[in-house]
């Protein structure tokens, strides 16, 4: 993702989204809500259906914060989704979000909007919540200035937020093979009951911990015992 190379060693905590909660009470009504794709600050959606969908419903939570974009190198090559990323499509990356929920971006400072599925993990820097596509960022005006604080209205999820799913801890990145070699075999012995792997990423290496069973609470127990000195390390939903 734009930005996420390994600066200062730090342990980052993204908790699971919380129980489906109310939207703020500043959210219009369904009746209210514009027309889907309607002028070129409306809802644009790669799918009609997506945006009238968001048009006549309203969102089941709400998240705000700092979002960036991603595209090349990841352009052409293999998302989280398990589908080939094309960085001009509309689409985003959420680190806990059920995979394929719709979701509605606002820019915060411009009003710019757009809807779309979550089709990828990250960000995965620290302070950042959600990773657009460039074709995404284009649309809610986060492409020139890089990062902007957005709001994220999810209005479907096709597994629940509040319970289940398959969870693991991610650590990275680094610019050499060796530290993060060397980083597996010490969480190995540390965590003997999960599966740590070493992967390869278009940006450096990264460590992934996959506790017994993909299980949540024992990720997230995971991501507060982790040490500074272990790198980043950022909850992930898997699904």
């Amino acid at each position: 993702m734009t930005g996420c190379g390994h600066k200062q060693p730090q342990v980052v905590y993204a908790p699971p989204p919380p129980v489906l909660a109310p939207p703020p009470a500043s959210a219009p009504a369904p009746s209210s809500l514009p027309p889907a794709v309607s002028s070129p600050t409306g809802p644009v959606a790669d799918s009609q259906m997506d945006a009238e969908y968001v048009a006549t419903h309203s969102p089941v939570w709400t998240e705000s914060g700092m979002a960036s974009w991603y595209g090349p190198p990841y352009h052409n090559h293999m998302g989280a989704n398990g589908k080939i990323f094309d960085q001009n499509m509309v689409s985003a990356a959420h680190r806990t979000l059920p995979m394929g929920s719709l979701i509605k971006v606002t820019n915060m400072s411009t009003g710019q909007s757009a809807v779309m599925r979550v089709t990828d993990r990250g960000p995965f820097v620290p302070g950042r919540v959600l990773d657009l596509s460039e074709g995404a960022a284009k649309e809610v005006g986060v492409w020139r200035p890089g990062t902007a604080n957005v709001r994220i209205d999810v209005y479907e999820t096709p597994k629940p937020m509040d319970e289940g799913g398959r969870w693991c801890v991610q650590i990275g990145a680094f610019t050499h093979e060796k530290e993060a070699l060397r980083l597996e075999e010490h969480l190995e012995r540390k965590y003997q009951t999960a599966n740590v792997i070493e992967f390869t990423g278009p940006t450096g290496h990264w460590v992934r911990i996959r506790p017994a069973n993909d299980d949540r609470e024992r990720a997230v127990e995971i991501a507060h015992e982790l040490k500074p000195v272990e790198g980043d390390a950022y909850l992930v939903r898997l699904d």
